[in-house]
């Protein structure tokens, strides 16, 4: 006997979903179904795949070879899907990107104007915290993920596509937006507004305050970009955020730029793909479609900061 393609799947979707209902319900299939199947497999492969503890379950070394080795079966048989499409002068595919909170203002319009471009690939955009999207890339979940601060690994190929300046924001009454002579180790003494813990944001607000000599203690700590703003138009303290997060409030003037002088800084967007997984058609297709479209996204964030009398210095 040697193992099935639907055998493996099985085993990678229990091993995504956790426990074997789970599973049986993603699948429509019935638990008993799957576990007579994962046995088979077990048999056929002549170690354990996995062991339950805890009422969660979790893979072995064997399990885990057996879930890369679907992973990488189901990535060769969409490129060859897709490859096959193309020879017939049909675009098709599937593209899967995985990002960061901040993401949520800039990639939904983006891939939405990818999808217009290329109809025939059907694409999926998954917005999760850091924590949550590191655990994505560590399993290969998707075909690509965006986030500012990509981990160190030699298994993963990153690159700067595009800017994230971060700005420090207030409401249009605060105090501190009338005055031109701030600095960042004046911070300390004001109240600070926080995503929670992990998030990317506030893990580089505390490394850059740390560069003088501050420490970061939060005034509130926020689960959502969106919360904090609506507690900094409210009156309740500054924070630092992405510009991409605060467009449109500046521009309608909810809310405004606090001059500091060491703010904004040029952080960037870094894409990273999986080194050794596959890029498909789709992935390179979508790849050079952020390439096109973030020049010109930079621009006007470049201009919107000149409008407030703001500049971005060039990273070193």
């Amino acid at each position: 006997m040697k193992p099935t393609l639907h055998q493996l799947r099985i085993l990678r979707t229990v091993a995504e979903e956790g426990s074997i209902s789970a599973a049986a319900q993603r699948l429509h299939l019935t638990p008993p179904t799957l576990s007579i199947q994962l046995s088979q497999l077990t048999e056929t492969l002549g170690l354990p795949l996995y062991e339950i503890r805890a009422r969660r379950l979790h893979l072995t070394g064997a399990g885990r070879d057996a879930v890369a080795a679907a992973r990488r079966i189901d990535d060769q048989l969409q490129l060859l899907r897709q490859r096959l499409a193309a020879r017939q002068g049909v675009e098709r595919g599937r593209l899967s990107v995985a990002a960061a909170s901040t993401a949520e203002y800039l990639l939904p319009p983006l891939i939405g104007q990818f999808q217009q471009d290329h109809p025939g690939i059907q694409a999926s955009l998954t917005i999760v915290p850091r924590a949550e999207l590191l655990k994505r890339l560590e399993a290969g979940l998707d075909d690509a993920y965006l986030m500012t601060r990509p981990p160190e690994g030699d298994g993963l190929v990153s690159q700067s596509v595009a800017l994230n300046p971060l700005v420090m924001i207030a409401a249009p009454e605060h105090p501190w937006i009338r005055r031109d002579d701030l600095t960042a180790d004046q911070i300390e003494g004001e109240r600070m507004l926080v995503r929670e813990p992990g998030s990317g944001t506030r893990m580089w607000t505390e490394d850059w305050l740390k560069n003088f000599g501050v420490a970061l203690n939060p005034a509130l700590e926020l689960g959502s970009n969106e919360a904090i703003k609506q507690a900094v138009m409210s009156g309740h303290g500054v924070a630092i955020m992405s510009l991409h997060a605060v467009v449109l409030e500046l521009q309608v003037g909810r809310l405004a730029l606090v001059g500091i002088r060491e703010l904004p800084v040029p952080v960037n967007w870094h894409l990273i793909q999986r080194r050794g997984r596959q890029i498909t058609p789709a992935a390179a297709a979508f790849k050079q479609h952020l390439g096109h479209c973030l020049l010109d996204l930079d621009a006007r964030l470049q201009a919107l900061l000149r409008k407030h009398n703001q500049t971005l210095p060039v990273a070193p």
